[in-house]
């Protein structure tokens, strides 16, 4: 077995330091070590979405890395979306708004997924919205109330600027 190995990451703007074996994955190192359970584990092949963080800025499925590899990295997951008072980030807000959830369990990558794409492009199509968010499966809303939120807090965010 592989000595643990000492990992430390910004997570959400704060520095969180730990030991981890090796093998553990980033998923679980940030839910079980770092307790910020909003990040989900759904299938653990990169194929649902449900994990997705911001890694370095950019979407990425936590179920894919190992904890190891985030050394040094900046994280940022569902928890670190809504301001220190709790004011909660446009994207929260429009689901909210838009009923763009049901279950909830796809909600964490879905807001992740959607911070990266309006990264990339602020103002999007509904085709380019649902082409960004292709990559998180949800089996409950049918997207379309998904896919308003994500245009009404494009439109948020362009507005506020």
């Amino acid at each position: 077995m592989a000595e643990p190995r000492k990992v430390s990451f910004k997570i959400n703007g704060a520095v969180r330091e730990g030991t981890t074996e090796p093998r553990k994955l980033l998923v679980d190192f940030i839910r079980d070590d770092l307790g910020l359970t909003g990040t989900h584990i759904g299938c653990e092949h990169g194929i649902c979405g449900a994990c997705t963080i911001l890694f370095n800025g950019e979407a990425a499925r936590s179920c894919l890395m190992l904890a190891v590899q985030a050394d040094g990295a900046e994280i940022t997951t569902v928890e670190g979306l809504a301001a220190p008072d709790g004011t909660l980030h446009p994207l929260q807000q429009a689901f909210w708004e838009h009923h763009a959830l049901q279950c909830g369990f796809c909600t964490p990558g879905m807001l992740m997924a959607a911070c990266d794409l309006l990264r990339v492009n602020p103002s999007p199509t509904e085709e380019e919205i649902r082409t960004g968010l292709s990559a998180v499966l949800c089996r409950c809303t049918g997207y379309q109330g998904i896919v308003d939120a994500v245009k009404a807090a494009a439109d948020r965010m362009r507005s506020s600027n």
